[in-house]
């Protein structure tokens, strides 16, 4: 049976939009669907740059990949917080 928890991967302001298409890339081989999570306009801005480069490093796999943007109510530090979760799928997956 295929597991169907799906990795999140939490992006901020500051990071390398490089490193998190690397784990992109990474779960998306593996898992085919991966979440990101993002808390602010700069957060979002990341992890949109990371999904393009990751369809850059999978495009020559033939995987073609898809979003799936949506808002979560997320805890930081206590506080109640609003998210962007953005699931990124291989077309392919069928989910």
């Amino acid at each position: 049976m295929e597991d169907l928890l799906v990795e999140v991967l939490k992006v901020s302001s500051k990071s390398a939009p490089n490193s998190v298409a690397g784990a992109i890339a990474g779960v998306i081989r593996e898992k085919k669907c991966v979440e990101l999570q993002a808390v602010g306009a700069s957060a979002v801005n990341q992890a949109i740059k990371a999904i393009a480069i990751a369809s850059g490093y999978l495009a020559p796999t033939g995987t073609e990949l898809i979003c799936k943007p949506a808002f979560v109510n997320v805890t930081i530090e206590d506080e109640d917080r609003t998210a962007i979760k953005i699931i990124v799928e291989d077309r392919k997956s069928g989910f």
